[in-house]
């Protein structure tokens, strides 16, 4: 079975995530949607809601999971048996940034990282730029999937 892991905090998921992640349903039999734990990061959004947000959005692609996780990426590939990593790539510094860690995962793993290229519609967007506009109570529903609702943050 060709399962990978998208990895992220998604905090919030947007919808480049969503298109990466949907384009990517034909090469793999099972995407598992990690969500990221890092207690040294401050989230905007609880893991909870994290992963009730990312839920919502793929609750009816039967390819798709969704869970939490905490550590090491490559030691959580190895734990759910995942031989790939799925990553998008929105822009050069992107590419540069996610090279070198797909290069150091392969080196300690052996697991390949598989990129694909945001669709240009969605490219601008990110996580941080959402989290910006909804701190300052601006128009966010362009950039995420039409089931996220951040109104009762």
């Amino acid at each position: 079975m060709k399962r990978a892991l998208f990895p992220g905090s998604f905090d919030p998921i947007t919808n480049g995530h969503e298109d990466v992640i949907l384009r990517a349903l034909p090469l793999f039999d099972e995407i598992i949607i990690g969500v990221g734990i890092n207690s040294e990061k401050k989230y905007m959004f609880s893991i909870e809601k994290r992963l009730a947000f990312v839920k919502s959005v793929f609750d009816k692609y039967k390819k798709i999971k969704v869970q939490s996780y905490e550590g090491l990426t490559i030691k959580y590939c190895k734990s759910v048996d995942v031989k790939f990593i799925l990553r998008g790539l929105r822009n050069p510094a992107d590419f540069e940034f996610e090279k070198a860690i797909a290069h150091t995962n392969r080196k300690l793993s052996g697991i390949e990282t598989v990129f694909l290229l945001t669709s240009a519609k969605t490219s601008f967007i990110s996580s941080g730029i959402v989290r910006e506009i909804i701190n300052h109570s601006g128009d966010y529903k362009a950039l995420v999937p039409k089931s996220v609702d951040f109104s009762s943050k």
